[in-house]
């Protein structure tokens, strides 16, 4: 249906839903902008990416090798203990908290860049789960490291055992993004 508004000297033809056109414009073009701006940088948010990881990585490597030494060896007197202490929460504050966020950040800004990943492949779901499982283990370390801080952690061979975790989790990220199947 067509509104035709009367106008002296010029009459105005306006379609009912107009604006909705007008937004699906305006999303397609920005869009298309945005596409390119990812584009563009590309290599260096995967750059950034790259160095948040390792950064990430090796927090996640370092940090329960802390926690066998805290729960082995923190129990003999309050200086291992606070030295302990003071290590697990300077390497999850200032290390790994900040590395997971630039890692998940560069991330998706690598996912939303046209062209990049084929949702109908498997190996961007087997990384979105090694990605989601590792950001599970970091929270988990978070969870342990305020439990040793008051003296009810694990074992030290429960903190050699999650270990393990990373590495596995790493082998199936790695995989996944180098072999794409």
């Amino acid at each position: 249906m067509w509104i035709i508004l009367e106008d002296a000297v010029n009459p105005v033809v306006h379609k009912p839903y107009n604006h909705i056109f007008f937004l699906l414009s305006f999303y397609m073009i920005k869009e298309a902008v945005m596409g390119e701006v990812l584009a563009s940088v590309y290599p260096w948010v995967k750059s950034l990416h790259v160095m948040a990881v390792l950064s990430w990585m090796a927090g996640l490597f370092y940090l329960p090798r802390l926690f066998v030494y805290h729960a082995e060896r923190g129990q003999s007197g309050e200086e291992p203990a606070a030295s302990f202490r003071i290590m697990e929460d300077k390497l999850l504050r200032l290390i790994m908290n900040p590395a997971m966020v630039v890692s998940w950040l560069c991330g998706l800004a690598l996912v939303l860049t046209p062209g990049i990943v084929d949702w109908s492949m498997l190996w961007p779901w087997t990384k979105a789960g090694g990605v989601l499982a590792m950001t599970w283990f970091h929270m988990w370390l978070s969870a342990q490291r305020r439990l040793l801080a008051e003296g009810q952690g694990l074992s030290g061979r429960s903190y050699r055992i999650m270990n393990e975790l990373p590495t596995l989790l790493m082998v199936i990220i790695v995989l996944s993004v180098i072999l794409k199947f």
